[in-house]
């Protein structure tokens, strides 16, 4: 019986391991750009790569790598968190008068590192990422007509939102430090979001 008990705690500790080194080879890749509410989103914020994935929560609070929200004064946040990796990071992209204009291209103008109501009313970005050469994080704000939002796709009755962006950003604290967001992509089927990012 003891034999029996001690394979049986060997095989218990083996595939708990497995299970643990599985989790910890996922990595983040910028995903293809499509239009089918494919539920991806990927940029580079000065050459760190941003892709939503989902935390582990807190009780009744999830935290979703990724929320399409709805904003009273007609315009939406894609909201996207890294809250699995080691240095986490967060972009939100701030589109106003999306319901009114669907596709086309949307200027990117100056943001002030708020999201929701408390952002301005413009079309803005803005991004929190861990800057390696100062071992912190720094938020960046767009900067006045620095880039533009392309939605290429708009279907209200598929629940889809696709586009590309790109702009440049401040530092919050330092309007000097400028960096780039490039790549930006996104294929949202916003009533099938939470809870699809590992």
């Amino acid at each position: 019986m003891k034999a029996y008990s001690i394979i049986l705690f060997l095989g218990i500790l083996t595939f708990s391991g497995c299970s643990k080194k599985d989790d910890n080879r996922f990595e983040p890749t910028l995903p293809s750009i499509t239009q089918n509410g494919e539920n991806t989103f990927g940029c580079y914020a000065n050459g760190i790569l941003i892709t939503p994935r989902d935390g582990t929560g807190t009780f009744n609070s999830p935290d979703y790598g990724l929320r399409f929200v709805n904003v009273p004064g007609n315009s939406y946040d894609i909201d996207v968190h890294d809250f699995a990796s080691e240095k986490t990071s967060s972009i939100n992209l701030h589109i106003v008068g999306l319901d009114s204009i669907g596709v086309g291209e949307y200027i990117v103008d100056e943001s002030n590192c708020n999201d929701g109501i408390d952002s301005p009313n413009t079309n803005n970005i803005f991004c929190r990422i861990w800057v390696e050469e100062e071992n912190l994080y720094k938020t960046y704000c767009s900067v006045e007509n620095s880039g533009v939002i392309n939605i290429t796709r708009y279907d209200i009755d598929s629940r889809i939102i696709s586009g590309t962006f790109s702009c440049r950003a401040a530092a919050f604290e330092d309007p000097t430090d400028i960096i780039e967001i490039t790549q930006g992509r996104f294929d949202i089927k916003w009533d099938a979001v939470p809870g699809n990012f590992p």
